[in-house]
């Protein structure tokens, strides 16, 4: 079996999907088999044109396609939202199956979330599923991924907080789109103080590889 790791958001289009590819993409290039895994993903009409196809696209993974997705939603919405008013809820039980399929397949699995780690996945009379409940479901770690500019301070310290509440080991924080400068600089130690996480590597604007050592990145997953 392999092992697994978590990457959320401080919010929505911070550049997750984009770190998550480089991330494949590095594990792919270091020879290891590496996969990919979402539980829900909304707005898209095929997995080709989806956050899934465009890691395939960068990471060069040659996973059947079938497998990255537990539910695909074509409405711009929430998850939760998108499963309404297409009536097909996600399910916990076909989650953690599809997820341990993956695992049995691939040495690291990269699995990513939707928006932030409070996103709802399916929010209804009878079951009421956040990021985060998929998360422990699945027993990993996580990493975050925050903007490096203004405002970053209370986004990645507020969400670092809640995956301590939940009860979720947090291996660290990526920072995206980092161009360098006192404010960025001062960021990057506000946030190591504030959450007591380090700062694992700064992703720039049109980066093509994770600067962060291959080793260093095979220990965050378990």
């Amino acid at each position: 079996m392999g092992k697994g790791l978590f990457v959320t958001a401080t919010g929505t289009d911070i550049g997750k999907t984009y770190v998550t590819a480089l991330m494949v993409k590095k594990l792919t290039e270091a020879g290891c088999r590496a996969g990919y895994y979402k539980a829900a993903l909304s707005g898209a009409e095929s997995i080709e044109e989806s956050d899934a196809g465009y890691v395939k696209k960068i990471s060069g993974i040659e996973q059947d396609d079938r497998t990255f997705l537990s539910y695909l939603y074509e409405s711009a919405v929430s998850p939760h939202l998108a499963a309404r008013i297409e009536g097909n809820p996600a399910d916990m039980e076909k989650v953690k199956a599809d997820y341990r399929s993956v695992l049995g397949q691939y040495d690291y699995i990269t699995v990513e979330g939707s928006g932030g780690i409070v996103c709802p996945i399916r929010w209804d009379r009878g079951h009421k599923i956040l990021l985060e409940d998929i998360v422990k479901a699945l027993d990993l770690p996580a990493v975050i991924v925050a903007d490096a500019g203004l405002g970053t301070i209370n986004s990645a310290v507020l969400t670092a907080e809640h995956l301590k509440n939940c009860g979720i080991e947090a291996k660290g924080i990526i920072l995206n789109r980092y161009s360098g400068g006192v404010m960025q600089e001062d960021n990057i130690q506000m946030i190591e103080s504030l959450t007591g996480l380090p700062v694992l590597t700064l992703v720039a604007q049109g980066d093509t590889a994770l600067a962060l050592d291959i080793k260093a990145l095979m220990s965050l997953y378990r």
